[in-house]
């Protein structure tokens, strides 16, 4: 029987990042690009660089309906990369911005299960 430190364990926890390069030379292109960004946001990732989002999940099986999700979502044309992580590596990514080491980013306080 697994209890609660088990079932919220480092390793259970993940994260998923969304990584695109999408084209914009057109307006409809444009578009599409606008969209597939605020159907992540609207998902619930949150924006870490311009093309790379970033969402806290809570295991294999939120992953792949995370996947299935982004895959109807998808604009025409495109590269898009979708990686997942465990919550204790994505604590270990180096983070530098202006020339400065960032603090560790912290988890959400509260996880989402829908």
């Amino acid at each position: 029987m697994s209890g609660p430190a088990t079932f919220l364990s480092g390793y259970r926890l993940m994260w998923i990042l969304v990584m695109f390069d999408l084209p914009t030379d057109s307006k409809p292109q444009r578009k599409a690009a606008g969209d597939f960004r605020n159907f992540l946001l609207d998902e619930g990732f949150e924006r870490s660089q311009f093309s790379i989002y970033a969402r806290f999940i809570n295991g294999k099986e939120a992953f792949e309906t995370r996947i299935r999700r982004i895959e109807r979502a998808l604009p025409a044309h495109g590269d898009v990369q979708i990686l997942s992580m465990t919550d204790r590596q994505y604590r270990d990514i180096v983070h530098f911005s202006d020339q400065g080491r960032r603090s560790v980013r912290q988890n959400p306080s509260q996880l989402v299960l829908f």
